[in-house]
C-alpha cells in the first residue's frame, strides 16, 4: 500500500460487510495493516485493478500485482483456515493488453518484477510517469529517462464486450486510439497507482476473437513474512531463493512463509470456494490480479489482466492446518472423472455391487489440492503430498483416486497444478469442510450405502 495513503486498524466488532478501496505496491505480509475484522460469515467487497503488465511497468512497485488491502476476519487463528466463497467476479475494463514479455537489462537488481532501477541516475523503485504512446513511454520522475524493465516480445491489445463474454484483439491503428486515452478503456479503480499497459499500444496479433471466463489469478491469506505478491508460490517464489534484494530468502523460508494465493487457476472464479491457510493472526484476506479469460497453463507467462469487481463470503475453518489452498471448484469446472454421479448412475451401480456380492458404496464428494513448485512434476507432487497428509489417506491411495476418480490439471506453467479426486465423506467430514462439499455439489446428507 502507499506510504500515504491512510490505513486501517482491525476494529474490536466485527462488522457484516467490509468493501475495501486501497491497493499494496506490490508486496503482501504481516507487516501490512488489516482492515476489520469482517465478521466469520460476513462479506467482502473490492474493485481490483489488473495484476502483471500494469505493475510491471511502473517502477515504484515490488511485486508483479496490485492487491487489495488485507482484511482480518473473525476468530481466524494461526493453524486455522479460512473459506472464500466467491460470489461475484465482474469485468469492468473496456480493454487491456498482455503478450509474451522479455526483460531489459540493466533497468533491474535480480528480479525485474521485484527491484527495479533506473539505468540513467541509478534511482531504485523511481517514481514515474507516462509520456506519449509505446516502448519507451514509462519516464523516470528523477532524471527523465525511459525506464520500463520490460518488452513485449510478442504482444496484442484486446477490447472486452462484458455484456455478451466475448473478446477481439485490434490493429495497430486501434490500439494506438486506445492507448490516447487509456483511462478511459482501463478504467482502474480510482486508488489504484500503476500505469495502465494500453499505454504501450502493441498490436501483433489482430482479430483474434475469444470467449470471455473471468476468474482471479491471485486471491488468498497472507503469507507470514513479507514477499512479493507475485511470488506467493513455489514456482515464481523460488526466485527470491537468494535473491540480491531485500525479499531474499531460503527455500526452507519460503516453504513455511507463502500461502500460494497466487495460483493462475482459471476455476477460481464466482461460484467456486477457496479454502485457504491462515499463518497470521485475522489470515489476512486479500485479492487481485483478475483475468478476463485464460486457457489452462498460461502458456504465455501472462494473460489478459482487467479491472474488476469481487465479492466475497468468509468462513473460518478451524483447526484445519493447510499448507496451501484446498479448492471446491463449480460442479461444470470438474475434470469429469470427478462428478458426483448422478440418481441414474448411483443406481447402475447399486445393481453392480450387488451383482458382485459388494456391500459398501462409499460415499464421497469432490476435493482439490493446489500443488505449487519449480517444475510441473514438482507441483504435482506438492499437490499430492499436501492432499496425504490434511486427508490422512496413505500416498499411494491418493495416486490411485486421482487416477481412476480425479485428474492432475495445470493451472500455470512452470508450476502450479490442481490435484482432484474423491474423497470419502467421513475425511471431508473430519477435516470439517463436508458441510461446504455437501453445500457446493447437492449432496445427500446420508451414511453410507447399502448394496
Amino acid at each position: 500500500m502507499s506510504p500515504d495513503a491512510p490505513t486501517a486498524t482491525p476494529t474490536a466488532t466485527p462488522v457484516d460487510r467490509i468493501h475495501v478501496s486501497r491497493y499494496t505496491r506490490g508486496v503482501i505480509g504481516p507487516s501490512l495493516e488489516m482492515l476489520g475484522p469482517v465478521r466469520n460469515g460476513g462479506r467482502i467487497t473490492t474493485g481490483t485493478p489488473p495484476g502483471c503488465w500494469g505493475p510491471m511497468i511502473t517502477p515504484i512497485f515490488e511485486g508483479g500485482h496490485e492487491v487489495t488491502q488485507p482484511v482480518a476476519v473473525e476468530g481466524a487463528d494461526v493453524g486455522d483456515a479460512v473459506a472464500l466463497k466467491i460470489l461475484r467476479c465482474d469485468v469492468t475494463s473496456d480493454a487491456t493488453s498482455s503478450g509474451v514479455m522479455e526483460f531489459v537489462d540493466g533497468r533491474y537488481l535480480g528480479d525485474p518484477f521485484v527491484a527495479k532501477l533506473c539505468s540513467a541516475c541509478g534511482t531504485p523503485s523511481p517514481a514515474s510517469h507516462v509520456e506519449g504512446i509505446g516502448d519507451e513511454a514509462i519516464r523516470c520522475d528523477v532524471c527523465g529517462a525511459e525506464v520500463n524493465a520490460f518488452r513485449f516480445s510478442n504482444g496484442y491489445v484486446v477490447v472486452l464486450d462484458r455484456a455478451n463474454h466475448v473478446s477481439l484483439t485490434v490493429d495497430r491503428a486501434a490500439a494506438r486510439r486506445i492507448a490516447a486515452m487509456p483511462g478511459a478503456h482501463a478504467l482502474l479503480p480510482e486508488n489504484s497507482e500503476q500505469h495502465s499497459i494500453l499505454s504501450l499500444a502493441r498490436a501483433d496479433m489482430a482479430g483474434v476473437a475469444a470467449h470471455m471466463q473471468p476468474f482471479l489469478g491471485n486471491i488468498g491469506t497472507l503469507p507470514s513474512t513479507d514477499i512479493p505478491d507475485s511470488h506467493n508460490a513455489g514456482d515464481f517464489g523460488a526466485y527470491l531463493v537468494g535473491a540480491p534484494h531485500r525479499f531474499s530468502l531460503t527455500q526452507a523460508q519460503l516453504d513455511q512463509h507463502k500461502t500460494d494465493g497466487h495460483m493462475d487457476t482459471n476455476s477460481v472464479r464466482a461460484g467456486a470456494i477457496l479454502i485457504c491457510p491462515v499463518k497470521v493472526p485475522g489470515a489476512g484476506v486479500y485479492m487481485g490480479d483478475m483475468h478476463a479469460q485464460q486457457g489452462n497453463g498460461e502458456i504465455a507467462g501472462h494473460a489478459t489482466d482487467v479491472a474488476g469487481q469481487v465479492e466475497l463470503e468468509v468462513e473460518v475453518v478451524k483447526d484445519l492446518a493447510l499448507d496451501g489452498p484446498i479448492l471446491l471448484q463449480r460442479p461444470d469446472d470438474l475434470p469429469p472423472m470427478a462428478r458426483p454421479m448422478s440418481a441414474a448412475q448411483r443406481a447402475h451401480v447399486q445393481a453392480l455391487a450387488a451383482r458382485y456380492g459388494q456391500r459398501e458404496i462409499e460415499r464421497n464428494g469432490p476435493i482439490t489440492f493446489i500443488g505449487s513448485g519449480t517444475t510441473l512434476n514438482a507441483a504435482t507432487q506438492n499437490g499430492l503430498d499436501r492432499a496425504a497428509k490434511v486427508t490422512g489417506l496413505p500416498y499411494d491411495e491418493i495416486l490411485n483416486r486421482a487416477t481412476i476418480a480425479g485428474s492432475i490439471e495445470i493451472s500455470r506453467l512452470p508450476g502450479v497444478v490442481r490435484v482432484t479426486f474423491l474423497c470419502p465423506m467421513a475425511v471431508l467430514d473430519r477435516m470439517g469442510i463436508g458441510h461446504l462439499v455437501r453445500r457446493q455439489y447437492g449432496l445427500e446428507d446420508a451414511p453410507a450405502q447399502q448394496a
